[in-house]
């Protein structure tokens, strides 16, 4: 380009200059000639020190990601057998992440002839949509999914309006954000159902109290081997 738009380093502007002279004035201030905006006739330049800039450009960055609330979609899973008293637990669980700012999926996992008796579902779904209804929308209503039933919660608006001004105030006071809680542990008897599928594919299973056999070899009580005449 012959010419370009200068900008001083204090935000100066120092006219349409040749472009050799322009950085022979970055030069002189041992600074850098920055292009800005290209597509202007003639492009617009910047005399300004490089590194300086991208390094105040993400330190700005990080900080509107401070000041940002990430949602994340957690999920809380279930079982038609599960008691009431780990529903309870799990509830606890939705709460706590639609407070975070959080979608919550709930999903109930069936198996075998459990799908049979979907209403099992349905009133356990339904129970975590009462205990959290002063602080959730439904996003998503109870649906099938193969061999799940799922629900999607998500926190009310001014739920998570009170977690952004939090996530701001602790950027202001240069806190930082505890780890994000993992998602709810899936404890359905996993490991009792592979051990059912191991017998029945012919896996041997040792009954408990039964004797093992122990080979032994016969000899004389005092440890010596008989010998043959």
């Amino acid at each position: 380009m012959p010419e370009v738009r200068v900008v001083g380093p204090e935000g100066e502007m120092l006219g349409v200059l040749p472009t050799h002279e322009a950085l022979r004035l970055a030069r002189e201030k041992e600074l850098d000639l920055v292009e800005v905006n290209p597509k202007a006739m003639p492009p617009v330049c910047k005399i300004m020190d490089y590194g300086r800039y991208k390094y105040e450009e993400k330190k700005r960055e990080n900080d509107t990601r401070k000041r940002a609330l990430t949602t994340e979609l957690k999920e809380v899973k279930v079982r038609p057998k599960t008691d009431d008293h780990d529903l309870d637990v799990k509830a606890r669980h939705i709460r706590r992440f639609l407070e975070e700012g959080n979608k919550v999926k709930v999903t109930c996992r069936f198996r075998g002839r459990e799908i049979t008796h979907p209403e099992t579902a349905e009133r356990q779904l339904i129970h975590f949509i009462e205990v959290s209804k002063d602080i959730a929308i439904i996003e998503q209503t109870a649906r099938m999914e193969a061999k799940t039933m799922t629900i999607l919660l998500a926190p009310k608006p001014e739920v998570r309006a009170r977690m952004v001004a939090l996530v701001q105030k602790r950027a202001d006071e240069g806190i930082e954000e505890p780890p994000g809680e993992p998602d709810d542990e899936d404890d359905d008897d996993d490991d009792d159902d592979d051990e059912t599928e191991a017998k029945a594919d012919g896996a041997p299973e040792k009954v408990d109290g039964a004797p093992e056999k122990v080979a032994v070899k016969a000899g004389k009580p005092d440890g010596k081997t008989e010998k043959k005449k």
